[in-house]
């Protein structure tokens, strides 16, 4: 019975992984169905080890918003056209969400990020060649962070597979 559930747990958070497609909080669910399996077994693995993947999960939102960040400011941007590019992503994100059964998040929120940061560039005096060169850095910086979260994701889900595994 403990396999055809870790069985199941496993599948879920694999299933979750790909919520990062939606723009939803894959890392945090699957940090949640490995709480709910310490839960239920309690000696399969340490608070210890859930406090390393919730930091893990952590480090995931942040890098994502941090290479975003630093991807505009590589290209020129100014913390106002930061901010845009910031804002401009989750407004993407929720904008994009009905588009494409959901799958429209993803491309809102970089699109986003690109808007974001172009028009608050625009209204700080830039050139609209500058303020471009701006956005495609918040642009490649959000794809990059992205990528780091999805990665993220992969780690902390590898990482449970034997903890939850019966051995």
């Amino acid at each position: 019975m403990i396999t055809a559930l870790a069985v199941l747990i496993i599948l879920l958070m694999f299933s979750a992984l790909a919520l990062h497609i939606f723009g939803l909080p894959a890392n945090w669910i699957i940090l949640a169905f490995i709480i709910g399996w310490k839960l239920f077994f309690p000696a399969t693995m340490s608070w210890n080890f859930i406090s390393i993947l919730a930091l893990i999960a952590l480090a995931g939102e942040i890098l994502e918003f941090a290479a975003q960040y630093f991807g505009g400011k590589k290209y020129g941007a100014t913390g106002r056209g930061s901010l845009g590019a910031f804002v401009g992503a989750i407004a993407g994100a929720i904008l994009g969400a009905p588009f494409l059964f959901g799958l429209g998040a993803l491309p809102g929120a970089l699109l986003g990020s690109f808007g974001g940061c172009l028009v608050l560039e625009l209204t700080h005096g830039r050139t609209f060649a500058e303020a471009q060169h701006s956005a495609w850095g918040a642009f490649w910086g959000k794809a990059f962070g992205l990528a780091i979260k999805i990665s993220l994701g992969v780690w902390m889900f590898t990482l449970s597979i034997p903890k939850i595994w019966p051995s």
